[in-house]
């Protein structure tokens, strides 16, 4: 990743662990050990999920850049929906507490879709190529016509 893409990433995901490690902190008051667990597992769900598709985003704009905007949407809604699939899941599972798993995921991902907005806003990225004056120039050949 280049470093705009790796200090999004940390943008992102700094905060969400925070936030995570806030909701594993109120779970863990609220529900004991298992929620603690299960808004962390939550937490890191979301972590993975957003990074990996932050990763599968930017090769798409390297690769194809006319499906950037496109496959950014069709993207986010998958990864949603599979964070819905993983509540259903896990909706009655014993090995951690599902009512703060669903906090947990809901939690990181408001967090990591307001942080990564914020991180793109500060970024100061170019969306003009300066060698652009350069290439619109015609080029001189050798030869004399």
């Amino acid at each position: 990743m280049p470093s705009q893409d790796t200090r999004t990433l940390l943008l992102s995901a700094v905060p969400t662990a925070a936030a995570g490690a806030i909701t594993a902190a109120v779970s863990a008051v609220v529900a004991g050990g298992k929620g603690a667990l299960g808004a962390v597992v939550g937490t890191l769900v979301v972590i993975v999920f957003m990074g990996l598709g932050m990763f599968v985003l930017q090769r798409t704009a390297k690769s194809l850049p006319q499906l950037f905007q496109a496959m950014g949407l069709m993207l986010y809604v998958a990864q949603l929906l599979l964070l819905l699939v993983f509540v259903a899941l896990f909706k009655d599972t014993t090995l951690f507490n599902p009512k703060a798993f669903a906090v947990g995921l809901v939690v990181a991902t408001v967090v990591w879709m307001a942080s990564q907005a914020r991180a793109f806003m500060k970024a100061k990225i170019l969306y003009v190529d300066p060698d652009s004056e350069q290439k619109d120039k015609p080029e001189k050949s050798g030869s004399s016509t």
